[in-house]
């Protein structure tokens, strides 16, 4: 959920590099004390608005926590099961963009970057330097580290984008899609193939990359200028360094840093429809699993609104007006969004606390 959401941030991060090609570390930077302070405020307003103000306009908590309550022992049991390999399955894109790493190392880093970027506001950035310190700690240097953050960012963000145009592709093959659905749909794939397609681009070769770079910083330049801005942009180096460090991975373990980063978000949906079949939301007049993905996947754009800490609220608001949207009650939108936030963020968070504490206080130098 976050570092992005869940769990993946991208804030100044990066290598140098010298002519030799050898790394040097590059510290992220920790947010200021005002930016903290603005961001927390913000946090609690929204919060406040979403859960205080709107939810109880749109429906009844109590109604919701009864409708929970009347969830049957087989459903509990599912969603147990589903939380807990949303649990495993978290750790497995970080393993496969840090090719050597083992599991157990992996979990502890992943769970608490999770726990921090998902509970402080601007979490993503303080996320990073302890992924920097306890990977360091297991041996892993910041180039490795940095290929690690970059790759599993790109990545979420092509699946982030890339489910919402397969939801609509699902909701046309069954005939429950609207008339602007195709548009969409056909608007989703072009974009997404320009994004893989200059993504190839950038590791295809140094050249390639430094050319997109310099059109980029050209495009950023003319942009400030409409606003009468100067800026100096280094897009240029920064996707050289990008490639650098990471093209001989994502060239060896694409294929399975890209069905990991699917099955992560699958998990967390199959969190999400075992709440909307326990709450008795599917069958035949409700809710349809190509419905439920869609609400699910499109609800988690608004992730991309980097406000609160993994999307609480924003995506929140999202995924119940779209669960409504497609004939779900309002009481059970509200308590079907309520299991699937308690259930994909409640046990991370347990968890992460308890690796941060592991790894503060583990022997020096011992491997998990």
């Amino acid at each position: 959920m976050s570092e992005t959401p869940p769990d993946t941030a991208t804030d100044q991060t990066g290598t140098a590099t010298d002519e030799t090609g050898t790394t040097a570390e590059v510290h992220p930077q920790t947010p200021s004390r005002a930016r903290q302070v603005v961001a927390t405020l913000v946090t609690l307003a929204i919060l406040v608005v979403v859960f205080l103000g709107i939810f109880p306009k749109f429906a009844s908590y109590s109604d919701a926590w009864d409708a929970i309550q009347k969830m049957s022992v087989v459903s509990l049991l599912l969603l147990g099961i589903a939380t807990i390999v949303n649990v495993f399955v978290y750790v497995l894109p970080y393993q496969a963009a840090l090719p050597g790493l083992h599991y157990g190392p992996a979990f502890v880093v992943r769970q608490t970057s999770f726990m921090i970027s998902n509970t402080i506001p601007l979490g993503g950035a303080f996320g990073l330097g302890v992924q920097y310190a306890m990977l360091a700690g297991y041996g892993l240097g910041p180039g490795p580290t940095t290929a690690a953050i970059g790759i599993t960012s790109v990545w979420n963000l092509f699946v982030t984008l890339g489910l919402p145009v397969l939801a609509l592709l699902a909701l046309l093959v069954t005939g429950q899609a609207t008339g602007h659905s195709l548009w969409i749909t056909a608007l989703g794939i072009a974009g997404i193939g320009v994004m893989v397609f200059l993504f190839w681009l950038v590791l295809r070769s140094e050249d390639t990359a430094r050319k997109l770079g310099r059109a980029g910083d050209r495009a950023a330049t003319w942009s400030a200028g409409l606003i009468h801005k100067d800026v100096e942009p280094d897009f240029d180096e920064g996707l050289v360094r990008f490639r650098t460090s990471t093209v001989d991975v994502v060239d060896a373990h694409w294929l399975r840093i890209t069905g990991t980063s699917v099955l992560q978000q699958i998990a967390q949906f199959s969190i999400l429809f075992f709440a909307l079949v326990g709450l008795g939301a599917t069958g035949s007049d409700g809710i349809s699993l190509a419905e439920a993905f869609a609400a699910f996947v499109f609800a988690r754009l608004a992730s991309f609104i980097p406000v609160t800490p993994g999307g609480l609220g924003t995506v929140d608001a999202a995924l119940v007006a779209l669960l409504d949207s497609y004939g779900v009650s309002n009481e059970i939108a509200l308590a079907a969004d309520l299991v699937w936030r308690a259930c994909s963020l409640f046990p991370q968070v347990i968890l992460g606390v308890g690796t941060f504490l592991y790894w503060r206080h583990k022997p020096k130098g011992k491997k998990v």
